[in-house]
């Protein structure tokens, strides 16, 4: 099947998000597509080898299936941009936290250039979204976190991303905001361990949720929840947990838009059970769509063995990225942005070395060591079919 609309299978958008090993479909993975169950597909730097290989991956996702799948990415800047050739190198959050400190209004003004630069660019190549904004604090205490956080102050993140946030807007894309209620505090890295946040449930409303409280009535689109426990308030983790997404995100915060789970193959996952029984956990806590990265044959079991939901229609329309009317050669927005990002990177800020960490489902293969920022160096070609994975 190719990218012809007039092959297309006519089919409503299922609540599952997977993901495709290389630079173009095989045969079983086009099938796999074109399951009821499936509704968006996630790509990584192992899909990317240049611009004109992702157009036509891009655009063969979409003639599979009418209305076309959603396609997402985590591409958020610093070691966490999937794409580079032909893609402006973004700073990491980080960066915009220390700049706030010397200039707070140039820092708003150049998260919202970045956040047009990425959406711009992701949406020219037939990327729906990113997940992005992350939201979480920065404690000094979580590697995976690290330099992805813009600052330890919610309310600098949360000034930071509202900026971020208008400039995906503008652009035409939908925000995500990650990961609820946050996982700044927490040392453990939930690719690889569950981890546990012992803190009481106002702490964490008082700085981590404010964020949220911020950006939810500016629109904020979508949410993803942290493979985390917070032991004092619900033993499940926040994506299996209905009090944190029932209660506390669509009930007390008052959220209206999408709440996609993380990867439920990352390790913090898989206590509550087989894939099936994860992705129903997450389904019946309040997620509207599963993810699943970095493993095709629990990929299969899971379509084979869930009754998935169909995504709600207005949560499509929410996350389909708006379509480009001109080239960015001609967006006179798009280059003022490149401008601005030019002068930050000029700017002489004393930024202190950060660790960091990868995005959903990151190096998830058993048995492979993660590097912090592999597969992120500038030119570097992730080979295909090598594991990558959402933040």
């Amino acid at each position: 099947m190719n990218a012809n609309d007039s092959q297309a299978i006519k089919l409503p958008l299922g609540s599952v998000m997977i993901d495709v090993a290389g630079y173009a479909l095989s045969n079983e993975e086009r099938q796999r597509l074109c399951h009821p169950s499936v509704g968006a597909v996630i790509l990584f730097a192992r899909n990317f080898q240049s611009r004109a290989q992702l157009q036509a991956l891009t655009a063969e996702i979409r003639g599979l299936r009418q209305p076309a799948l959603l396609i997402a990415v985590d591409h958020e800047g610093g070691r966490v941009q999937r794409f580079r050739d032909g893609y402006t190198r973004l700073p990491a959050m980080a960066r915009l936290g220390e700049l706030w400190r010397e200039n707070p209004e140039f820092a708003n003004c150049c998260s919202e250039s970045i956040g047009y630069i990425l959406s711009r660019e992701l949406l020219r190549d037939g990327i729906d979204f990113s997940f992005a904004p992350v939201l979480d604090l920065d404690y000094g205490r979580s590697g995976v976190i690290g330099d992805r956080a813009f600052a330890t102050s919610a309310e600098v993140v949360s000034m930071l991303a509202a900026s971020l946030m208008a400039g995906m807007k503008a652009a035409g894309m939908a925000s995500v905001g990650k990961h609820f209620p946050g996982h700044g505090y927490v040392e453990a890295d939930s690719h690889h361990a569950l981890p546990v946040d012992e803190r009481r449930l106002r702490d964490i409303e008082r700085d981590d949720l404010l964020p949220y409280r911020r950006l939810i009535p500016l629109g904020l689109d979508a949410v993803m929840p942290a493979h985390v426990v917070y032991s004092r308030i619900d033993p499940q983790a926040a994506g299996f947990s209905r009090l944190w997404l029932k209660r506390e995100l669509r009930r007390k915060l008052r959220f209206d838009g999408v709440i996609f789970s993380d990867d439920l193959s990352m390790a913090g996952a898989h206590s509550a059970g087989t894939v099936v029984q994860r992705a129903q956990l997450a389904l019946a806590a309040g997620c509207d769509m599963i993810l699943l990265c970095n493993d095709p044959s629990s990929a299969q079991q899971l379509l084979d063995g869930l009754e998935a939901p169909l995504l709600k229609p207005r949560h499509v329309r929410r996350m389909r990225g708006r379509p480009l009317t001109a080239t960015l050669e001609r967006d006179s927005r798009y280059r003022a942005a490149l401008d601005n990002l030019a002068r930050l990177e000029a700017l002489v800020v004393a930024t202190p070395q950060r660790s960091g960490g990868v995005a959903v489902g990151e190096a998830e293969v058993p048995g492979e060591a993660e590097v912090p920022g592999e597969a992120e160096v500038p030119g570097e070609a992730e080979v295909p079919g090598k594991s990558g994975g959402a933040t």
